[in-house]
């Protein structure tokens, strides 16, 4: 959670950028931006290289491209091959903009660029947890942003910047007062304020309203305790990208916080009908958390012979996905499966799976009910 934080406390995640006149400009970016959000990388990238193609100085087609990259490493952050290439990518994108700002030290949107390329270096560092350089960064690029927003105060995508940073600056240190020296360095920020340029944003951004749309689904949903408001820019996000797997599943999630959980069902049912068509990014993590909930669904039912068959695929995939420790996912699945076990009667089966659990690390009250089914059989 302190890792997410910091993810977005590093704000500059906003796709700010000066005004065009130009409709073709306007449209192969706007194109390009949705064909990223729904995970056509390919479409993606032959928008934004006829963009490069036919507005060479300007460097949003740069910028762009970097972006497909960053959602490449969204999908799934554990995986580290993608980095050298998305930093490569800012690096030009920086380097164009300093060449531009050379000429015209006030070009906006060779400031908005630069500004943006930095923040999103500092992104991958703190996702990275390399928290000095990432912090670096944040107060390397919030100057540059907070001058392009200066010499262009009608650009409401500028809006997305300095609501994350108003609503985490204060949040952090309130959720967190660990945090609070590492605050000491950052200007004050202002958590309604926050929200309420965040919601401009997505109701008002040019080509930012899908960022702002998805940073309030999370905030809602993680800070506010409002999953009521989080599943309307959920909704938003879903029905616009139906294919972008963060966004289903977010859905699916928020749902289940809001105790609808015949909705999440359909929503993981659809999930796995995806992973089984192969579309892409719906990988074998989104397999497994859709099979989780699916199997849960079952079990709270009491459809125990088809949860027993989710939750076996779920605990499959754990024991392939969990690398460094053991997921929730597979701790959970594998007491549930002992659960199931004690229902169907067997009982030398259902000890074996809570002696697994003890084996894991605490989580939640994993141990505690490990223990209590070993001493007493579950009952449904």
């Amino acid at each position: 959670m302190v890792k997410k934080l910091l993810l977005s406390l590093l704000l500059f995640t906003s796709l700010t950028f000066g005004e065009s006149k130009e409709s073709q400009f306007d449209s192969l970016v706007t194109k390009g931006v949705k064909e990223i959000y729904n995970i056509q990388f390919e479409e993606a990238e032959n928008s934004f290289r006829v963009l490069m193609a036919n507005y060479p100085e300007h460097p949003a087609g740069r910028f762009f491209l970097a972006m497909i990259d960053w959602w490449r490493i969204l999908l799934d952050p554990d995986v580290e091959i993608y980095d050298d290439l998305f930093f490569q990518k800012l690096e030009d994108v920086i380097y164009h903009c300093d060449n531009i700002l050379e000429k015209d030290e006030n070009n906006i949107d060779a400031l908005f660029f630069k500004g943006g390329a930095i923040g999103f270096r500092g992104r991958l560092r703190s996702l990275r947890e390399s928290w000095l350089k990432a912090a670096d960064d944040g107060r390397e690029a919030l100057p540059i942003i907070q001058r392009a927003a200066r010499l262009d105060p009608t650009n409401i995508d500028v809006q997305l910047g300095f609501g994350l940073y108003n609503y985490f600056i204060e949040v952090i240190p309130e959720r967190y007062p660990l945090m609070k020296p590492l605050m000491v360095f950052f200007p004050d920020g202002d958590r309604q304020k926050g929200i309420e340029q965040l919601t401009l944003t997505a109701t008002e951004g040019r080509y930012a309203k899908f960022e702002a749309q998805n940073f309030l689904m999370q905030l809602y949903d993680q800070f506010e305790n409002n999953p009521y408001k989080a599943e309307e820019y959920a909704k938003m996000l879903n029905e616009k990208f139906p294919n972008n797997p963060n966004f289903e599943r977010y859905r699916g999630r928020i749902a289940i916080r809001r105790g609808d959980s015949y909705f999440a069902f359909n929503v993981f049912q659809n999930i796995y009908s995806k992973v089984e068509n192969e579309v892409f990014g719906y990988t074998d993590k989104v397999e497994r958390e859709a099979t989780y909930y699916i199997g849960l669904h079952y079990r709270n039912i009491g459809n125990f012979d088809s949860a027993k068959v989710y939750f076996e695929l779920s605990e499959n995939l754990s024991l392939k996905l969990d690398k460094k420790r053991e997921s929730g996912f597979l701790i959970n699945t594998v007491l549930y499966l002992g659960m199931i076990y004690d229902v169907f009667g067997e009982r030398s089966k259902a000890r074996k799976y809570y002696e697994r659990v003890l084996d894991m690390r605490e989580f939640g009250q994993s141990h505690v009910m490990a223990k209590q089914y070993l001493e007493t059989p579950f009952r449904q």
